[in-house]
């Protein structure tokens, strides 16, 4: 049975690692192309785009941002900024109302530097930061700038010390190090309880299945597999309407485009990829304008020749 190439996004469960997500997914559908779109900690449960067939080559083109809801539990300090460390700190936290609390998360909007977790899969001198951690090796991680879109309070348990967040943010956030960091600020330790992650990369929970849906209806695993095309509404189109265009296309030769064209089309974003299609609204592949030469110019070609 040939593979269908697209997006299946996987609500994935608690213990359950991006790897053997991917490697369930690689038997289910009997094919080895199979990548997920960037890791999930086993203990954080929701959504993971997993990439299908050709569709592993757009997952650098997809939306980068990304959704949480988590719980950050206060007083506690761990070795792993979340709940399931060794606890090397206790405090008390502060008495404090909802809008002080609310005050204190805006130095976490916006564009914020921030120290990654110990346990976390960041390079140091070529090796992942959580095998030298491991190791008990003692060593530094530089601080990484990381956008945070939205940040909501939705909740704080005052009696616990529990305090419930929405965040919008950027690729490479650490939410168990704003964790860790808010119990800093507040005189306190901090670290994450728990987290679910409600959109990734374009797709939220409403696209999700869990992969026991799959093993229960494996003939029809098909129809829960998203079209790459429909993954790329984000970024402009371009429509070959020519044999002659598409052949130059498909053998990596640049395409002659009015580039007037582009600059007077407000809703056409031409600094950025530009995915190419043909007139049955096929995709054809991702390619980058170049104005100087009022080329399109292929980046990344499906059937090339």
């Amino acid at each position: 049975m040939e593979t269908k190439d697209g997006f299946l996004v996987i609500n994935k469960d608690k213990g359950c690692t991006s790897h053997d997500c991917v490697k369930q997914i690689r038997k289910l559908l009997n094919t080895k192309k199979v990548g997920h779109t960037g890791t999930l900690d086993p203990e954080v449960i929701g959504i993971l785009p997993i990439a299908i067939g050709s569709a592993t080559r757009f997952i650098q083109y997809l939306p980068q941002g990304k959704t949480y809801i988590g719980q950050i539990k206060l007083g506690i300090r761990t070795n792993t900024d979340d709940i399931h460390g060794e606890i090397i700190n206790q405090k008390s936290w502060p008495k404090i109302s909802d809008e002080k609390l609310d005050q204190y998360l805006n130095r976490f909007r916006g564009i914020i530097k921030q120290i990654p977790p110990k346990v976390s899969s960041v390079h140091v001198n070529g090796e992942r930061a959580y095998k030298k951690s491991f190791r008990n090796e003692v060593f530094e991680l530089a601080p990484r700038e990381v956008k945070i879109d939205e940040l909501t309070l939705m909740k704080w348990d005052q009696i616990n010390g529990i305090i419930e967040i929405k965040i919008k943010c950027s690729a490479g956030t650490y939410i168990r190090a704003i964790a860790r960091d808010l119990g800093e600020i507040l005189n306190s330790e901090g670290c994450l309880l728990q987290l679910k992650r409600i959109s990734a990369c374009g797709f939220d929970e409403q696209n999700s299945i869990k992969i026991s849906d799959i093993e229960k209806d494996k003939k029809n695993s098909k129809n829960f597999i998203i079209p790459t095309i429909s993954a790329l509404n984000h970024i402009s189109s371009f429509v070959l309407s020519t044999e002659e265009q598409i052949n130059f296309w498909q053998t990596g030769r640049a395409i002659r485009v009015d580039i007037n064209y582009f600059q007077e089309n407000k809703s056409f974003d031409y600094k950025k990829p530009i995915k190419v299609i043909d007139k049955k609204q096929i995709l054809l592949g991702i390619g980058f304008l170049n104005v100087e030469q009022s080329n399109i110019n292929p980046k990344l070609v499906l059937n090339a020749k």
